[in-house]
């Protein structure tokens, strides 16, 4: 098992329900250089579902998602610019 990156940056969304957390992940990323990594902090479960489907689509990477004991820890990887 790979060990996970530190992230470069950590966003907080907790208390924000979707579209909120993916949208504030989307805008925060654009500050990062490609292969920089963004940990998304949420409790909102729907978090976990749809910031894999805007990282496949937007041309990111999905490192990983854990629970916590505040709720959710979701890190991801900047891809390439688009072409």
């Amino acid at each position: 098992m790979s060990k996970l990156p530190p992230p470069d940056l950590t966003v907080d969304a907790l208390g924000l329900r979707c579209p909120l957390p993916v949208l504030r992940a989307r805008k925060r990323l654009e500050a990062l250089a490609p292969g920089q990594v963004l940990c998304l902090l949420a409790d909102d479960p729907m978090a976990a579902i749809d910031l894999p489907h805007f990282c496949a689509q937007a041309g990111h990477e999905f490192l990983s998602g854990e629970e916590t004991a505040e709720g959710l820890r979701l890190l991801l990887r900047k891809g390439p610019p688009a072409a």
